[in-house]
C-alpha cells in the first residue's frame, strides 16, 4: 500500500514519479501540439494538446493531490477557470456570490455571464442567514472568497457546505489567498476548488495558470468536457513552470505567514494608519473562523492610512521602493496595489463602497523578503502623509 504522505512531501511528490521514458525526475516539457499514433485511435494515452499534454496531465496530477481531491484541472487562467465552472449552469440558474470579491470575478460574472440569462446575488457571507436568504428553487451555485480580496473577510466553509448540501446546490471556493498550504475547502465540504495558481501556487510572477480541484469523478467529466470544448488550457511551459513552483509552496508560505503577521502588527501600531484587515488579529470578525478552518493567516493585509484621500493612497504606494506597485499576488517579492484603480476598477464606485473597498485603500502581497527592509520600505512611504 503506497503511504498517504503529508502536505509538505505532497508538493514534492504528490501524484508524481519519474518520467517513464528516461526517468527524468522533473516532468519533460512536452512542446508539442499533437501526437503520433499507429492507427486511427491507437495512441499512447494523448491524441492533441488541447485534450491532453503529459506536462500538463502531470500538473493536474499535482494539484489534485495538494487539496486533497481526486481530479485537477489546468486552465489559461483563473478566469478561464471560473468560466468552466459557471458553463456547467443554464439560463434562468442563479448564483449566490461573496460580496467583496475580486474584479475580475465581478466582471466575468455581470458583465458577460448575465448577459447569457445567470443571475447573481452578492452578499457578505460573513453571516450565512445571508446567504440562506438568497436560495431559492433556481439557485445551482454557491461561490466563495475566503478570506476575501481584498477586505480579508472569512467565511465559515463548513458552516456554507452544510447549507449547500441541505439544498442541493453545488459549493465552490476560490482557495487563492489561502493556497492548500493554509486551507483544503474540499475537506470542509466544497465540491469544487478554484485557483488563480498564477499567484501563491506559481510563486515567482513569471506565469498565468487556473486551477479547477474536485472529488466527484461526474463533476469532474463534466468538468474535463468543457475544458476540452472550450480549449481555454495552459500550455506545457506554464504547466512545467508552475510543477517547480509548487514544490516550494510550503516553505515560502511559512515565510510569506510569518512576514504577513509582523507587517500586518506594524502597520497595526503606526500612528498614520486607521484601520488594517488581517485574518490573524483577535478583533477581526471571524478570527476565531480562520483560527479553525486556516493553520496560519497568510501575507496578504489591506489596510487605510488615517484621513487619506485617492490622492494620499496612490502616492504612498507611489513611494514604496521595496515593495512593487503592481497587479498580483503571492510572488516571493512584495505587491503593493491600490484596489479602486487597479484589481477593483471594473466594480461600479458604489458596489465597492458597500463592502469596504474605498479610494483610500491600499492592498499589500507580503513577500518572503527581510521583514525590517519591508517595514522601513512602509514607514518612508507613509512619512508622505505627515
Amino acid at each position: 500500500m503506497k503511504k498517504t504522505l503529508r502536505f509538505n512531501s505532497k508538493t514534492i511528490h504528490g501524484g508524481q514519479e519519474p518520467d517513464k521514458a528516461y526517468g527524468a525526475v522533473m516532468p519533460p516539457i512536452y512542446q508539442t501540439s499533437t501526437f503520433a499514433q499507429k492507427s486511427p485511435g491507437d495512441h499512447k494515452g494523448f491524441e492533441y494538446s488541447r485534450s491532453g499534454n503529459p506536462t500538463r496531465h502531470a500538473l493536474e496530477k499535482s494539484l489534485a493531490s495538494i487539496e486533497n481531491g481526486s481530479f485537477g484541472l489546468a486552465f489559461a487562467s483563473g478566469l478561464a477557470a471560473i468560466d468552466a465552472v459557471l458553463k456547467l449552469l443554464k439560463p434562468g440558474d442563479e448564483i449566490i456570490s461573496t460580496n467583496d470579491l475580486y474584479g475580475g470575478s465581478y466582471r466575468l460574472f455581470k458583465k458577460i455571464f448575465e448577459d447569457f440569462g445567470l443571475r447573481f446575488h452578492f452578499v457578505g457571507m460573513q453571516d450565512i442567514s445571508h446567504i440562506s436568504e438568497k436560495i431559492n428553487g433556481k439557485t445551482r451555485l454557491i461561490w466563495v472568497e475566503t478570506p476575501t480580496n481584498p477586505m480579508m473577510n472569512v467565511i465559515d466553509i463548513a458552516a456554507v457546505s452544510k447549507l449547500a448540501k441541505e439544498n442541493n446546490i453545488l459549493l465552490a471556493v476560490d482557495n487563492t489567498f489561502a493556497t492548500p498550504y493554509l486551507q483544503q475547502p474540499l475537506d470542509l465540504g466544497a465540491d469544487i476548488v478554484m485557483h488563480s495558481a498564477t499567484k501563491y501556487l506559481g510563486g515567482h510572477s513569471d506565469l498565468v495558470v487556473g486551477a479547477l480541484v474536485v472529488r466527484d469523478k461526474e463533476l469532474a467529466d463534466r468538468l474535463y468536457f468543457i475544458q476540452n470544448a472550450s480549449g481555454a488550457v495552459c500550455g506545457p511551459m506554464d504547466s512545467y513552470l508552475l510543477l517547480r513552483g509548487i514544490k516550494t509552496l510550503h516553505v515560502r508560505m511559512q515565510r510569506h505567514c510569518e512576514n504577513g503577521e509582523q507587517i500586518a502588527r506594524f502597520l497595526q501600531a503606526h500612528p498614520a494608519v486607521e484601520k488594517v484587515f488581517w485574518p490573524g488579529f483577535e478583533s477581526h470578525p471571524n478570527h476565531h473562523i480562520a483560527r479553525k478552518q486556516m493553520s496560519d493567516f497568510g501575507g496578504m493585509i489591506s489596510f487605510v492610512p488615517k484621513g487619506a484621500t485617492y490622492e494620499d493612497a496612490v502616492k504612498v504606494v507611489e513611494e514604496l521602493k521595496v515593495f512593487t506597485l503592481a497587479e498580483s499576488l503571492g510572488g516571493v517579492e512584495s505587491l503593493a496595489g491600490h484596489p479602486a484603480s487597479m484589481t477593483h476598477a471594473s466594480i461600479p464606485k458604489a458596489e465597492r463602497e458597500k463592502s469596504g473597498v474605498t479610494d483610500a485603500l491600499i492592498r499589500l502581497s507580503v513577500g518572503i523578503e527581510d521583514a525590517e527592509d519591508l517595514k522601513e520600505d512602509l514607514e518612508q512611504a507613509l512619512s508622505y502623509l505627515s
